[in-house]
């Protein structure tokens, strides 16, 4: 079909507006949800950073690779979510290897784990695996199904339950207190990726754990700084001896170099202002819902959410293609989503939104989406 939607090199980055291949593109598939990547305060705690420690660490942290900037970053996290410790990791995708396979690993050891779990977390059990635990996975969001599953283990056995808090494709929050209930109930911790949660849910942006005041009911939250905070990296919130024990046994901390010193400061930044201007999480859910619903009324098949993603159900592959280019043609970018990424039948259109998107730059993409739709048929 000619049509290949990904690799595309954005030359310039304001925000809710890119440049690609030299025209400006009203950008409705970034995971920058406060829009603090183009923040002066951001860019500049970044380089600033650089001026005073340079471009690297040159080493891990178990070694030569801990600046005091980890050290304020990590206690700054633990007072904002309210836990006693935070661990930074280098990428997000590399904190579930780093807690996953090291907390569970033994033969009589599980792993519970939501069927749509991110990409990362798989990885994660698929190694806790390797090294000889056990893989139980439940029904996407069911907490009976989860019950199934848990009630055939034994209720002695070590066992990790691991969700996503917000779903990343469909934006979706985990039922989070059945969940909490059900991990009591037959002897179970928890693990919540909270990488699109920081910053759109919970009381001013704390994640999943917030959003339904169970902030000490969850063992552990992980969560990724290239969304909300505006920069690169992970990190891992919970009991300090968890995390003390995660700081000499993860493999994924202790082998990797640590997280430079433009990330973490960039990551600090983004966290005052997220301190300081809690309006921008109203904003960011204000700007979502206004093109949720307008998208709805238009006849399309939105799914139900309350976070920054947006999905519309499009339904095949060659569908997909083509209103994906029609809509870039058009001056807007999302993020299509196929088989086998998403089931059959539920292939997408992803789009997710900012803080900083405007009026006008929503109009744009609703009437983009109505323009394009209507053309393909969908409405």
């Amino acid at each position: 079909m000619g049509v290949y939607p990904y690799f595309r090199p954005i030359e310039e980055n304001e925000g809710p507006v890119v440049q690609i291949e030299g025209r400006k593109i009203v950008m409705a598939g970034s995971n920058n949800y406060l829009g603090l990547t183009a923040h002066p305060k951001v860019k500049e705690a970044a380089l600033e950073a650089v001026r005073k420690y340079g471009t690297g660490c040159s080493g891990s942290r178990y070694l030569t690779g801990t600046l005091d900037l980890h050290i304020e970053l990590e206690e700054r996290l633990a007072k904002f979510f309210g836990s006693e410790a935070v661990l930074l990791y280098s990428t997000g995708y590399q904190t579930a290897q780093g807690i996953i396979p090291t907390l569970v690993q033994g033969k009589s050891e599980y792993v519970v784990s939501d069927r749509d779990n991110h990409a990362c977390i798989v990885a994660g059990q698929i190694m806790a695996k390797g090294l000889t635990a056990n893989l139980e996975r439940y029904k996407h969001n069911d907490m009976e199904d989860l019950e199934r599953v848990l009630s055939k283990l034994p209720i002695d056995a070590p066992k990790l339950i691991v969700s996503d808090g917000v779903f990343s494709t469909g934006g979706e929050i985990v039922e989070l207190p059945k969940l909490v209930e059900l991990a009591k109930k037959y002897n179970a911790r928890t693990l919540i990726d909270d990488a699109h949660a920081v910053g759109v849910i919970g009381k001013g942006g704390r994640g999943t754990a917030s959003e339904f005041n169970l902030e000490k009911d969850v063992d552990l939250t992980m969560g990724t700084f290239s969304k909300t905070f505006a920069s690169l990296g992970g990190f891992v919130a919970g009991p300090e001896r968890v995390i003390n024990y995660l700081k000499h046994f993860s493999s994924a901390l202790i082998f990797s170099a640590s997280p430079t010193p433009a990330a973490v400061a960039a990551a600090l930044a983004a966290l005052n202002i997220l301190e300081e201007e809690p309006w921008r999480v109203e904003k960011l859910i204000s700007n979502a819902n206004k093109v949720r619903t307008e998208l709805k009324a238009a006849g399309f098949n939105v799914l139900e959410g309350r976070t920054a993603i947006v999905p519309v159900i499009v339904g095949s592959d060659p569908l997909a293609f083509q209103m994906w280019r029609k809509l870039y043609d058009n001056g807007v970018f999302v993020n299509v989503f196929i088989s086998p990424g998403v089931p059959q039948g539920r292939q997408m259109m992803r789009t997710s939104y900012m803080s900083t998107h405007e009026d006008e730059h929503l109009d744009y993409i609703i009437n983009t989406f109505k323009k394009v739709g209507k053309e393909l048929g969908l409405i």
